[in-house]
């Protein structure tokens, strides 16, 4: 069983910063992509930022690249997703998402992952 629990998140101001954690359990994850999507009141969720556990290749949205970072701690099975520079169009609700490790879905795409946190609400203040 997979669980995934995300913290971190909170309401700022504008030009804050964050850093969201996704704590993994359940299974080995390094053959695995994480991933970090959103979804704002009324939208779709859509993609963040995904990382490869064991060789670190990450991918990010344009609209938040050179603002937020995705990385990993192996050793706590823990993702971080570092968020500066924020602007209250980053308002959404923050999922940690874990792959099944057979997708042949591209890192991007939320049809790849299947395990989901209960997500983490990021409220940012203009």
């Amino acid at each position: 069983q997979v669980q995934l629990v995300e913290s971190g998140g909170g309401l700022v101001q504008a030009g804050d910063s964050l850093r969201l954690s996704c704590s993994a359990s359940g299974r080995a994850f390094s053959s695995y992509f994480m991933g970090w999507f959103r979804q704002a009141p009324g939208k779709e969720r859509t993609f963040v930022a995904s990382i490869h556990w064991t060789t670190g290749v990450t991918f990010i949205t344009p609209s938040v690249k050179g603002r937020f970072t995705i990385s990993r701690d192996n050793a706590k099975n823990t993702v971080y997703l570092q968020m500066n520079s924020l602007r209250p169009e980053d308002t959404a609700v923050y999922y940690c998402a874990a792959d099944t490790g057979s997708s042949s879905y591209a890192a991007t795409s939320s049809l790849r992952f299947a395990y989901w946190g209960q997500g983490t609400q990021v409220t940012v203040s203009s």
